[in-house]
């Protein structure tokens, strides 16, 4: 192979990788991105451990879209309000930095409030059936057994929930919220135990503009009993039962 030659493959070569580049960070921007859940604040929905996709596209694009957040789309363009009961990421408001998921409950206008455990929307309660315990297993292998429940948000959408307490002063027995205009409430499905909208100083009403997308389907799963460099482990630490599962 003459040296001009080489030159010419070692060049289509790097154009292919920046080609290769290009189109992920597109799909990335535009289409979907890959998350994972770090903590349990979406059980029973989604588990620590879960890779899902998000889908860029569900409510339009911001700045937070983009890369780095680059400031390069002022506001949000093809902007689409969430329906009630979508999962979603979004910006944390506090800092516009960190990922958060959870579930949205209040529209801009909604009345939103937690009385004796039970979520109320315009000061009508929320429908909720008590189905079977879920059971997870800790860290130290014990079963531990948490309430759960089917619940009805106005419109019609179900999604389960669990309680770890029928008593916990923060979280069970809110004031009332009243989301402003351009804003969103969101909670975890996991009730006492979700660090969420009901926290004003933490979290508080999640603005339109910090939406990242929805959650749409999970890729993966794994138990973590197997660390990340791991790989001749990673077949016997997957939840093969969570794998391509829409998100609901």
């Amino acid at each position: 192979m003459s040296r001009k030659s080489a030159g010419g493959s070692w060049a289509d070569t790097l154009k292919t990788i920046v080609y290769a580049v290009l189109i992920a960070v597109a799909v990335r921007t535009v289409a979907f991105e890959p998350f994972n859940i770090p903590s349990g604040s979406m059980i029973p929905t989604l588990l620590i451990g879960d890779y899902l996709f998000v889908s860029k596209y569900s409510y339009g694009y911001s700045r937070y879209s983009l890369p780095f957040g680059l400031p390069l789309i002022p506001g949000r363009i093809f902007s689409k309000v969430p329906e009630r009961g979508d999962v979603v990421v979004f910006k944390l408001p506090r800092d516009n930095k960190t990922d958060y998921i959870k579930r949205i409950v209040g529209l801009p206008g909604d009345h939103v409030q937690v009385k004796g455990g039970i979520l109320q929307i315009n000061d009508v309660p929320v429908q909720r059936e008590r189905i079977d315990d879920f059971v997870q297993r800790d860290e130290f292998g014990y079963e531990r057994r948490f309430f759960q429940y089917m619940e009805t948000l106005p419109g019609g959408r179900k999604h389960r929930i669990i309680e770890r307490s029928d008593n916990e002063p923060d979280t069970d027995n809110t004031p009332v919220y009243t989301v402003p205009a351009g804003h969103l409430f969101a909670m975890g499905d996991n009730r006492d135990n979700s660090q969420d909208s009901r926290f004003q100083k933490q979290v508080g009403y999640v603005p339109i503009e910090n939406l990242v997308g929805r959650a749409e389907i999970l890729f993966f799963s794994t138990d973590q009993t197997a660390a990340w460099w791991e790989i001749w482990m990673w077949p016997f630490a997957a939840r093969y039962n969570r794998l391509f599962q829409g998100i609901k």
